[in-house]
């Protein structure tokens, strides 16, 4: 299991879960690795679809930079929380607005850097530096499940929306298929794993239903949910999985990826 460096123990859980994240996607290398899966492609690709279509391309704003200056000065940005060295945003041809990335790791972040990106080292789980009402949309990949309290990581965002703006997130999904035939049986579903390589760093897992209660609590209403895959896991590793299954069940899919307007 992977863990801090050598000697640093910080005293909260929180700190400590700020640690082993940067410990682990630190130098992005892990990032590049499952981004090349088209598990993780064609997540990433539903939500820069439903993030692109759903922004209102009129809509002005105040100006976004931390102090109301930035790359976003004129007109409303677009933000994407925990990009690590692999933004979403990054092959956006014609982007409705100017774009942040922004994520904990500056080291993961010096390689992110694209032409015309704004460039952010925040903690997600402290206030966004931007003003209220001044960002189009907020775009955040597989960030929720691994902070405490994402009440308080989504009531920032539904802060910085524009009224018609848009957040579009993914998530594992708890209560993927095989997974929830799984738990009759009395098996655990994957995302609590402990002792797994990765997901032990999940300590928010989420169902769609969680989720959207998770948000309203924020402020914020789902207004469409959609899914990657839903598979199953064979003897040997190899999976069987299904993208028309997954546009007609999300709920059952690997992963959930859900879009929310402020209320």
């Amino acid at each position: 299991m992977d863990g801090p460096p050598s000697g640093s123990a910080p005293a909260t859980a929180e700190a400590y879960g700020r640690a082993v994240n940067r410990h682990r996607y630190g130098d992005g290398a892990e990032v590049r690795r499952y981004v090349a899966d088209p598990y993780h492609r064609i997540r990433r690709e539903i939500a820069v679809r439903m993030l692109l279509d759903g922004v209102a391309p009129t809509h002005r704003a105040a100006p976004s930079g931390p102090g109301g200056r930035g790359p976003s000065a004129g007109r409303p940005a677009l933000l994407e929380l925990g990009c690590g060295s692999e933004s979403m945003l990054a092959d956006v041809p014609d982007p409705p607005g100017p774009i942040v990335v922004a994520d904990l790791a500056i080291d993961a972040l010096g390689l992110a850097r694209r032409p015309s990106v704004g460039i952010l080292c925040l903690d997600a789980t402290r206030p966004l530096p931007f003003r209220d009402r001044s960002l189009r949309g907020v775009l955040m990949g597989e960030l929720i499940e691994h902070v405490y309290d994402p009440v308080a990581l989504l009531r920032e965002c539904r802060r910085v929306l524009v009224p018609s703006g848009l957040l579009v997130l993914t998530t594992p999904n708890l209560a993927a298929l095989q997974d929830r035939v799984g738990f009759l049986a009395g098996r655990a579903p994957r995302q609590v794993n402990p002792l797994h390589p990765y997901l032990w760093l999940h300590i928010r897992p989420f169902t769609v239903s969680l989720l959207r209660e998770v948000l309203r609590r924020a402020d914020l209403e789902p207004v469409r949910v959609r899914s990657n895959y839903v598979g199953w896991r064979l003897r040997g590793g190899r999976w069987v999985k299904s993208r028309t299954l997954a546009r007609l069940l999300p709920g059952l899919g690997g992963s959930l990826v859900i879009a929310a307007r402020p209320r």
